[in-house]
């Protein structure tokens, strides 16, 4: 387990919210967490959301915490599920198709 998880699911359990934190309403609070992150972009330029990083860090850490939870609870370890999407992206986006491309994986033959 990573010192992150260990610190999460002490925070948790110190406050006995493990009953709350199931898969559904994990997925919830990742949508409503991202959500808060997209709203302070809203209506500004990148480089604008960007001037107060404390509110970046601290949404970005709340979808973060989240995944987590939903990972431990599913028992999937964080380090190989990435590694595991990573692997398919590499073949999905092949360097020679994709490279400078912003183009979905199904649309890179069109050209």
């Amino acid at each position: 387990m990573s010192e992150s998880m260990r610190r999460i699911n002490q925070f948790r359990d110190e406050r006995n919210w493990r009953q709350f934190h199931n898969e559904k309403d994990l997925a919830i609070s990742i949508s409503l967490e991202a959500n808060e992150l997209l709203e302070l972009f809203q209506w500004k330029t990148p480089e604008e959301a960007k001037e107060n990083p404390e509110r970046l860090k601290e949404e970005l850490a709340d979808v973060l915490i989240y995944s987590y939870m939903m990972a431990d609870n599913l028992g999937f370890d964080i380090d190989e599920i990435i590694t595991e999407k990573l692997i398919k992206n590499t073949r999905k986006y092949p360097i020679p198709k994709s490279f400078g491309q912003k183009k979905k994986y199904n649309e890179l033959d069109e050209d």
